[in-house]
């Protein structure tokens, strides 16, 4: 009997279990520095349900295999763990689990993740299509054409091989301004500015710039100048010998003004020359134009029997 209370003693002394998973050694880590879950998420900064997850060893709770051994490996650091070793224990263990049976069957062709083969043979007939579409446009682009489509061009009409001209911008249409004979002007633009002042020579011309905006002349005598748009002659710019002043000189404002007349010899319309009658004709001096003509009766010659018959 007196053995008795020596076994027990013996038995109390025994050495505890030490843990085997490595959750149960980080919670035992844990809890020999009287941390608690909570004190580990504030200073890892994980969840608290994710490290709670950690301690079970339930990594199926994880989002996957590398957020199991980068929460191991922080919690290991937390409590002054070896996290190399810690880390190596959880691959081992997620891998010899059912998470690591359906991360490693599953995971590397996860259609969300990595694009189908038959989309990217897709694409690249596309691009294959799109680079040979554009070879042939060059290709044709920079081809001459051969004998039979010059010789089709040739049949065409005339009508449909020749483009359609353009009508040219009044603007773009020089405007030249000649003198037929001496004549002081002043053109100028909008703001005032002075494009051309003082005498203008018989013969003479200046060209309006082009950039000018609108553009006015102040002359004396403008039956001196002779004016053309693109070659072609505007009518006078005023009366002879009369001022004028603040006339538009632009392109468009001369075309609006009209074609210059064409000169040429003046035709008087054709009138009856008037007949006189002379006074011994037994006429009244008055001219057939004025007064209508009257017969006048023939003379007359006596006959034997006293009658008169008429004179041939």
């Amino acid at each position: 009997m007196a053995d008795e209370p020596e076994l027990e003693t013996g038995a109390e002394s025994a050495p505890e279990a030490q843990p085997s998973t490595p959750g149960a050694k980080l919670r035992a880590a844990r809890e020999a520095q009287g941390l608690s879950i909570q004190d580990v998420a504030t200073r890892t900064r994980i969840a608290q349900r994710q490290l709670e997850a950690v301690e079970r060893d339930d990594y199926a709770a994880l989002p996957g295999i590398p957020y199991a051994v980068g929460f191991a490996r922080a919690y290991a650091r937390a409590v002054d763990l070896d996290e190399v070793a810690i880390a190596a224990e959880v691959r081992h263990g997620v891998h010899n689990s059912d998470m690591g049976a359906r991360y490693e069957a599953f995971e590397p062709v996860d259609p969300a993740r990595v694009p189908p083969r038959r989309l990217a043979w897709v694409v690249l007939a596309i691009v294959i299509v799109l680079i040979a579409g554009y070879t042939i446009w060059r290709t044709q682009l920079m081809t001459p054409p051969t004998g039979e489509e010059i010789a089709q061009e040739q049949a065409q009409p005339a009508a449909e091989r020749t483009p359609g001209v353009a009508p040219v911008a009044p603007a773009a249409q020089p405007v030249v301004f000649t003198a037929v004979d001496d004549v002081w002007l002043r053109i100028y633009d909008e703001a005032g500015e002075r494009l051309k002042d003082g005498l203008l020579k018989k013969g003479e011309s200046f060209t309006l710039p082009p950039s000018a905006k609108g553009p006015m002349i102040l002359t004396g005598r403008p039956q001196a100048l002779s004016v053309t748009v693109g070659g072609k002659p505007i009518a006078p710019l005023g009366a002879a010998d009369r001022t004028i002043a603040d006339v538009p000189v632009s392109a468009e404002a001369l075309l609006a003004r009209g074609a210059a007349p064409v000169a040429g010899p003046a035709v008087a319309p054709a009138r009856p020359a008037p007949r006189r009658t002379g006074a011994g004709q037994g006429g009244t001096g008055r001219s057939e134009a004025s007064s209508p003509a009257v017969p006048t009766p023939a003379p007359v010659a006596p006959v034997g029997d006293g009658t008169a018959a008429p004179q041939p």
